[in-house]
């Protein structure tokens, strides 16, 4: 789950407040990943910084990878967050310098928590299959939890909840929805579910009005609170809202992102989320000259060297309109 933009901008995030039932569609833009993958970057957004804690979201694919390595990201450094491996079609072989090998499948849930400090790789393994398609989700750790032993989970089984006449299910990746709870470790109050429609399907989905969410749509076409939405789309509800509308014009799928509005201020630059721009610049420089984030075995490749940090000082001000 990671920035490889070699000039990546930082993202002054959280601090956001609450807002009522909005219905605001978020660009994304395209990015590299790794040597093949090309993603759309959702989150953060020159709009959006954040939903509730979640604050990075790609969706990538279905790209074609039939002769093509498919993802191929070397190992690199996280601080400050959890990962989010999400799939819909291939696989990803994970490795972490806690020694963690494992290969996630579509409708997995592969949860990595930094902590203050942990590396890893992923890749398309050997023998792959013809498509990849997913989403890469990071989680922002509160004050209170981003220095918290690194671990990494793996979930294959995951709650279901069905409605709509049996039009819809929804996967529980993080957190709850509906009385189905995630075996993921959480941090802060906050929902991450998959939500496979079946055409002509039109119902409700029970929400939290304390929490802020959005909507992203994976495939086909779905209308979220009458707003239409292509693949690749993001929308942004707002909070206040006890129910959502869901109408699917086709055998479709998206994710449902929610969470208590993040109210720490943070700063996130490249695969690193803190508070104070010393804190990054340390995080930086100990990836390139230190053990801290210790060492990835089995990729066959180099590690990624940080870029260079931006001729300003990162500090977190301001809140989102």
């Amino acid at each position: 789950m990671s920035n490889l933009d070699t000039r990546p901008a930082p993202s002054l995030c959280g601090g956001t407040g609450r807002t009522g039932p909005v219905r605001d569609l978020q660009p994304g833009k395209q990015v590299p990943l790794g040597e093949s993958t090309v993603v759309r970057r959702l989150l953060p957004n020159l709009g959006r910084r954040m939903v509730g804690a979640w604050c990075f979201v790609d969706h990538y694919g279905p790209d074609d990878i039939v002769d093509q390595p498919g993802m191929q990201v070397p190992p690199h450094p996280h601080m400050g967050l959890q990962t989010v491996s999400w799939l819909h079609a291939g696989e990803v072989l994970h490795r972490d310098s806690l020694g963690s090998l494992q290969t996630v499948r579509p409708r997995e849930l592969g949860l990595m928590t930094s902590g203050g400090a942990i590396a890893h790789s992923e890749e398309s393994p050997s023998g792959h299959g013809p498509l990849l398609h997913g989403a890469q989700l990071w989680v922002a750790l509160p004050a209170e939890h981003r220095h918290t032993a690194a671990h990494f989970e793996h979930h294959a089984d995951l709650p279901r909840v069905t409605g709509g006449n049996g039009g819809l299910t929804a996967t529980v990746i993080l957190g709850a929805l509906d009385g189905a709870v995630s075996p993921g470790t959480t941090y802060s109050p906050l929902v991450g579910a998959d939500l496979a429609l079946t055409a002509t399907t039109d119902t409700r989905l029970p929400l939290d009005p304390d929490f802020e969410y959005a909507a992203l749509t994976i495939s086909g076409e779905t209308e979220v609170d009458g707003v239409r939405l292509a693949p690749g789309a993001l929308l942004y509800l707002g909070c206040g809202r006890t129910d959502l509308p869901l109408r699917a014009h086709s055998d479709s799928s998206l994710m449902l992102l929610g969470g208590v509005p993040f109210e720490e201020q943070i700063v996130m630059w490249w695969n690193f989320v803190g508070r104070t721009h010393d804190e990054i610049a340390e995080a930086r420089s100990d990836w390139m000259d230190t053990t801290r984030f210790g060492t990835v075995h089995g990729y066959a490749g180099p590690r990624l060297p940080a870029p260079d940090l931006p001729p300003v000082v990162l500090k977190p001000r301001g809140r989102e309109r």
